[in-house]
């Protein structure tokens, strides 16, 4: 059912580096994002796959981990995603990219999630490092970088508290924890 899909689409930030994710699941996750809308059906996305271990640690050095959590400078070893992908909005189709990359990312994520696996949509990117780091062409503007792979991480949703806050953060078991505001606050009249 698409709702408990959604449900468990949560951030994951640690994973099994160990498992490994394949290219063929890659491609078959950008085939979705393919198959997704796309404004004025442009298609400007393009993406990087990466699965192997030296390239996934290229790209990890240049994205930050949940900045909510102060104490925390991302995964450790042994706990780093398994794969990457890299949206590219290509300029020489459109320079607005509008909200295409949102829509793939989620097809993405989704996909992900019923192959049991998770994934994070990291947006803090060091690009032009990353772009020097991958040789990415001067053409092609780094919209977002995915995480994917084997969660080693319980992400539960609780309703935000009295005091408004929507902060995620983790339990002393490490639990993390994700506030959602009700659905009653959302709607407008």
């Amino acid at each position: 059912m698409i709702r408990d899909l959604i449900i468990s689409n949560r951030s994951c930030r640690r994973f099994d580096e160990g498992f490994a994710v394949e290219r063929r699941t890659l491609e078959e996750l950008v085939d979705l994002a393919r198959l997704s809308a796309s404004a004025a059906n442009l298609q400007p996305l393009k993406y990087i796959l990466s699965c192997e271990p030296e390239r996934n640690a290229r790209i990890f050095r240049h994205v930050a981990w949940a900045a909510y959590l102060k104490n925390w400078g991302g995964p450790a070893a042994g706990e780093r995603p398994s794969a990457y992908l890299v949206i590219l909005g290509d300029t020489a189709i459109s320079h607005n990219f509008g909200c295409d990359h949102g829509i793939a990312a989620q097809s993405i994520l989704l996909g992900a999630r019923e192959k049991g696996l998770a994934g994070c949509m990291i947006g803090l990117i060091q690009r032009e490092e990353l772009r020097q780091e991958l040789n990415i062409p001067a053409q092609y503007e780094i919209l977002l970088v995915i995480a994917l792979g084997k969660p080693r991480e319980q992400v539960v949703i609780d309703e935000v508290g009295p005091n408004g806050d929507i902060k995620y953060w983790r339990d002393n078991t490490g639990v993390h924890h994700v506030p959602k505001r009700s659905l009653k606050e959302l709607i407008v009249g």
